[in-house]
């Protein structure tokens, strides 16, 4: 058995959380990615990005974007910097980028520039607003997207100021339709000779995420706000909960649950009760329902009620990052990875959610800066003089 992307190779013109998040799930799944950094800036700025680091230029952010790749440092603003990008394009199944909407026209990135080299190229954007449109040369970040797509309308109390989510999730959302969006094409490209352009942006991947707000709001005009204890909009009981010692989130998203619920909280009379024996019922009398569950479930624990039910009623406990990670579902699961390190000997990192049974996923270190220049340019041209002269005119 092979990795799903053996064999596949893609050059990456990346920095900092989105695009570097969305290569890697392909470089977990077996493509060699190559990572191009530039000399003069240090690399990928995601490397200076703290307070915690393993060595200078390798924080703890940077691993957690950059698992299984290569790096080369290029410099492509030269002549030949960009000449030596083209013939790894020829190799290559792809040349992924995440820069500004108006640059991979401006240097050469774009499938117009590149199929000359390689007709079967896949040139993949990623930009905060994309490449075309009034904005295309605007820099953007994931806040700002989460922003102006009307999430931080939708996240918190009513009565609190608007909240951005707790993670940059628009970035790891962005990567990850970015990385989608690669293989559709190398697939396509394979099947047909013709490679192409794919795009994707911060902005339009948040506002895709309204899902059904958006569709809501545009067929009948509803606004959706903010309700207490971070409910569902319409469906009930779905929400945070009191416990004995804290906060149970309970999700009977389907009819079934209520009467499942109602039994294992001893209250089987909820079952029928006018009041709440559907979800229109329930909603109607959302308030009342908080306050009589918060009555019944805070005469326990949370964990004595996960205890009752879990698998039988969905629900969660609420948890911080530490109690998250520390979770024994989560460790017996292998959830967490361990990756060896030059300097710590073992690091850990969050593995790949993607599973292929009968095969372990590649869990190498993200790569020092530089480390496979040599390698990379050697595919090109096996020829110490010129692979000297790059580095001493700091090309490489």
């Amino acid at each position: 058995m092979t990795l799903p992307l053996d064999g596949v190779r893609i050059i990456a013109i990346e920095q900092y959380g989105a695009g570097p998040f969305g290569t890697q799930h392909l470089a977990d799944l077996g493509a060699e990615v190559i990572k191009i950094e530039n000399p003069a800036e240090g690399g990928d700025v995601g490397r200076l990005v703290g307070p915690h680091f393993f060595e200078p230029g390798d924080s703890h952010f940077f691993q957690s974007f950059n698992r299984n790749k290569k790096s080369m440092t290029l410099d492509l603003k030269s002549p030949e910097g960009m000449e030596i990008l083209r013939e790894l394009a020829a190799q290559s199944d792809a040349v992924f980028n995440n820069l500004r909407g108006d640059l991979p026209e401006r240097l050469g990135l774009t499938y117009a520039a590149l199929k000359d080299v390689n007709p079967a190229i896949v040139c993949t954007h990623l930009s905060a607003y994309g490449r075309t449109g009034p904005r295309k040369a605007w820099p953007g970040y994931d806040y700002l997207a989460q922003a102006e797509a009307g999430y931080l309308s939708l996240t918190g109390e009513p009565d609190g100021p608007p909240a951005r989510f707790g993670i940059s999730i628009i970035d790891m959302m962005t990567g990850t339709m970015a990385a989608l969006a690669t293989v559709s094409a190398i697939l396509g490209a394979r099947a047909t000779g013709q490679g192409r352009d794919v795009d994707t942006n911060l902005f339009e991947v948040a506002l895709h995420n309204l899902t059904y707000l958006g569709t809501w709001y545009l067929n009948d005009g509803v606004e959706t706000d903010r309700k207490p204890r971070s409910s569902h909009p319409s469906l009930t009981p779905s929400q945070l909960y009191r416990t004995g010692d804290g906060w149970i989130f309970i999700m009977c998203n389907k009819e079934k649950f209520w009467g499942v619920l109602a039994n294992a909280i001893g209250k089987p009379e909820w079952a029928d009760d006018p009041r709440y024996h559907n979800f229109a019922a329930r909603l109607e009398n959302r308030d009342t329902l908080t306050e009589e569950l918060d009555a019944v479930l805070s005469t326990r624990s949370t964990a004595e009620w996960m205890e009752a039910l879990g698998g039988k009623v969905p629900a969660s406990p609420v948890y911080d990052v530490a109690q998250a990670l520390d979770n024994p579902y989560v460790r017996g699961q292998e959830f967490i990875v361990d990756v060896p390190h030059p300097v710590r000997g073992t690091i850990q990192t969050l593995a790949c959610p993607i599973r292929c049974p009968g095969e372990t996923l590649p869990a190498r270190p993200a790569p020092r800066l530089g480390a496979h220049t040599e390698e990379v340019l050697r595919r090109i041209r096996d020829d110490d003089e010129w692979i000297g002269e790059l580095s001493k005119r700091r090309i490489v």
